[in-house]
């Protein structure tokens, strides 16, 4: 079964972070910049802290009318992270996801963050699983005649 190491091999252990005294505002321009719903917030040694969504921009900065470029993410972020581990299957990443109500799932192990999962990976991982498995099936049953 693949397991959240497999999905880490072929998307890659890369993870965008940012300090926790970083301005709402640069928060939201690193998400854009990068194409992403989410940065890690780590402290100086690297150990997370929370996450910070476009979800906690909607409700904990918009709806709450505060100022994104005086707010710091440490007033805002979510602490109460949901993660998994490397040997984590993807059936479970996605049954936690849709459980919790999460998009995101950094990935730790003894030695800290190894990565982050989100929902569009497990997707596409699936999807990529499945093609596959049709792929073998077609050239089993066309080509064993």
């Amino acid at each position: 079964m693949a397991t959240v190491r497999d999905l880490l091999a072929t998307k890659g252990t890369a993870v965008i972070s940012i300090a926790p005294n970083a301005t709402v505002l640069e928060a939201a321009q690193l998400m854009n910049e990068r194409g992403i719903g989410g940065v890690l917030v780590m402290d100086d040694d690297q150990h997370l802290i929370g996450i910070f969504t476009e979800r906690d921009i909607l409700r904990r900065v918009v709806a709450a009318d505060k100022a994104p470029a005086s707010t710091r993410v440490s007033e805002v972020l979510t602490t109460a992270v949901v993660t998994c581990q490397p040997e984590t299957t993807i059936d479970e990443c996605g049954a936690i996801m849709t459980s919790r109500r999460v998009r995101h799932l950094p990935v730790i192990d003894a030695r800290g963050v190894r990565g982050l999962v989100t929902s569009g990976d497990v997707l596409a991982f699936r999807v990529s699983d499945q093609e596959s498995t049709i792929q073998h099936m077609n050239s089993y049953m066309f080509n064993t005649r």
